[in-house]
């Protein structure tokens, strides 16, 4: 594929001995690659599109494990499937962690109004509280009172909202089999509740 030819070339051209590839990416090699991710997650990890998430200001140890997940082609939703099954086959661990520290360096994606309809507070009260009812706990306990994410658990602030919809539904099937807390976490929330915190980050 064209995309994955540009990774390709993106990561031949000056390689580094191995010594120094072992410790660290390079950043001129981290660049180039970077100049490719753009083409879907926008100029330093901002997103116009809802098919692609932002990774601005990503917790790196989540973009990490995403990365490998799809290496591993574990993660298989079917969307970005054959673009970052390909792209990610020819990231070693080295170059992972470069990308992954610079897009947590980038300035974060500014937050967008909630859909028209949507009830925000609705989507607020479960993020900070959840739904003890129903065994729904708050959002905030892993991804932080400002949805900024930590450790593992990714930023959510800013993030597209339909593609946050998108992503606790397929949490719902086999396409994200490491997703094991969020399984449980939406295994009793409705499809407009989702959608009401879905909205509620993307405020942020």
């Amino acid at each position: 594929m064209k995309f994955v030819g540009l990774v390709v070339g993106a990561l031949s051209i000056g390689a580094l001995p191995a010594q120094t590839h072992a410790a660290s990416a390079n950043a001129d090699t981290v660049q180039r690659v970077v100049h490719v991710c753009a083409a879907c997650h926008g100029a330093e990890g901002r997103s116009t599109s809802a098919t692609f998430p932002n990774l601005a200001a990503q917790q790196p140890l989540y973009t990490i494990a995403q990365l490998k997940d799809f290496r591993g082609q574990v993660r298989s939703e079917t969307d970005v499937q054959a673009y970052m099954w390909g792209v990610s086959a020819l990231l070693d661990d080295a170059m992972i962690e470069g990308l992954a520290q610079y897009y947590s360096e980038m300035t974060p994606a500014p937050g967008k109004a909630a859909a028209s309809g949507v009830d925000i507070e609705a989507g607020r009260e479960i993020f900070a509280k959840g739904i003890p009812t129903r065994g729904i706990r708050a959002c905030s306990g892993c991804h932080g009172n400002d949805a900024e994410g930590a450790s593992v658990f990714p930023r959510l602030a800013g993030q597209q909202s339909d593609y946050v919809f998108r992503q606790l539904n397929l949490f719902r099937t086999r396409l994200r089999p490491h997703g094991i807390l969020m399984k449980k976490e939406i295994a009793n929330m409705t499809a407009t509740e989702m959608r009401q915190v879905a909205e509620y980050v993307q405020s942020r």
